[in-house]
């Protein structure tokens, strides 16, 4: 096959973005007919826009769901699908593989070598295998010890541009809660960026991550990529820590691309080894020991606190969880309903006879929810609809396990018990002693 070729890359405003801007943005042997988008609401019917689709794209590039992807394929004559998002079972890679496949087109998934960007300061990169595995506190714990020793530290999280206005997304940097504001943030991004404004450190987003990248390092000794779902990261690391969950046990070698991670990292932290079953930390050790052996094994510990727990016991409790982590991270739970079972609560109350408009589609789409409610929240509306939810459910309290203060962007009627999850101190002077090491080879 030779001249250029039409591509489509299947994306969830993230990876694809990346892609498209690391491999495709300037190569003319390939033309990015389109983009689809799935998993995140309200993602497709814009266009990926021409300020930062490059000169090869005057009209930008449009956005389509994924349901039409056989179709497109046939009307616009692809010849290559890349696939381009994550936390994704290897069976669902490989059955959109036939899909395409089946309608001609070859199927593609870009690896480190390609999209990798290569920083001028080190990079400490924390991944996972799956969405929910505690990155984020893991992350956060890094700051904080780097901080403390006295190193300019900036954060860089993985992408979430869902605003509609992708320029204004280009370069984000988040300090303050007005910045939050500014840029018009989900519930999901908030999870993310409040806690590090919260201890006064920066952290930054966006969409071309060679630009942001070159701004952090402007203020930066050492960048921490702060990864999302369970994708690997977008740049080049100096040291890779992938955190595995042992109430999924073996996920890690059954999601894609979180295997990759796991196969990858200089550092595995099996987390959260204080609530969960011995065999299941065993299985994840073995997997880890069989596919990755020179990689340091931690045992992690993972805390949750409830603030005003005495607000919980023998009350009629409606948990709110951290969305990600228990819809398209599959857990049935989260934080908050570790919490709400330590504190005594006296039943944890079913919310889907109590959804609207887009929450209870989200309970039909994610089937195994019962008795949590997930945090949606990508848009002002979508936010009130969450709220509506909250305030139908006769629950005495909600207990909300979104690392956020949910009051800050909704208004529910009943008391809010908020939880706090975090490293263990014992898992965190390991983490100590790893970034010793870190320090003495790249900082000294």
């Amino acid at each position: 096959m030779s001249g250029i070729k039409n591509v489509l890359i299947m994306g969830a405003a993230g990876r694809d973005f990346h892609n498209f801007n690391t491999y495709f943005r300037n190569n003319e042997d390939y033309n990015v007919v389109a983009f689809t988008a799935a998993q995140i609401p309200d993602i497709y019917g814009r266009k990926y826009p021409k300020e930062l689709a490059g000169t090869l794209y005057p009209k930008g590039i449009p956005i389509y769901p994924e349901e039409d992807l056989a179709k497109l394929i046939k009307d616009h004559d692809i010849d290559r699908v890349v696939f381009s998002y994550s936390d994704i079972p290897h069976s669902y890679v490989m059955n959109k593989s036939a899909i395409v496949n089946a309608a001609g087109a070859d199927f593609m998934l870009l690896g480190t070598k390609n999209t990798q960007l290569v920083s001028k300061k080190p990079v400490i990169a924390v991944c996972a295998v799956r969405t929910g595995c505690g990155k984020s506190q893991v992350s956060r714990k890094i700051f904080e010890i780097l901080k403390k020793k006295g190193y300019k530290v900036a954060s860089i999280r993985h992408p979430m541009p869902y605003d509609k206005d992708l320029n204004m997304q280009t370069c984000q940097r988040f300090a303050s809660y007005d910045d939050l504001d500014r840029y018009n943030t989900t519930i999901e991004e908030r999870e993310e960026y409040e806690p590090y404004i919260d201890m006064g450190g920066v952290i930054f987003a966006g969409v071309d991550y060679e630009k942001i990248l070159r701004e952090a390092e402007k203020e930066a000794d050492v960048i921490i990529w702060d990864g999302g779902n369970n994708d690997f990261s977008f740049y080049k690391t100096d040291l890779l820590i992938t955190l595995a969950d042992p109430h999924r046990a073996g996920h890690e070698l059954l999601y894609y691309p979180g295997e990759l991670n796991f196969r990858s990292a200089d550092v595995i932290i099996i987390n959260k080894v204080n609530t969960a079953d011995r065999k299941d930390v065993d299985t994840v050790r073995n997997n880890a020991m069989a596919v990755n052996p020179t990689a340091k094994i931690v045992m992690g510990i993972s805390t949750v606190t409830a603030e005003d727990a005495q607000l919980i016991a023998d009350k009629r409790v409606l948990v709110l969880e951290d969305g990600p982590t228990v819809t398209h991270g599959s857990m049935p739970y989260g934080a908050g309903t570790v919490a709400a079972e330590d504190a005594g609560a006296k039943e944890l109350i079913d919310p889907r006879p109590f959804a609207v408009g887009s929450i209870k589609k989200t309970f039909e789409k994610y089937t195994h929810l019962m008795n949590v409610l997930p945090a949606m929240g990508y848009g002002k509306k979508q936010m009130q609809e969450l709220e509506k939810t909250i305030n139908n459910t006769d629950a005495e309290v909600v207990v909300s396990g979104t690392p956020i203060d949910i009051t800050r962007v909704i208004q529910p009627t009943k008391p809010v018990v908020r939880v706090r999850y975090g490293v263990g101190d014992e898992t965190a002077q390991t983490l100590g002693t790893i970034l010793d090491e870190f320090i003495a080879k790249h900082l000294s």
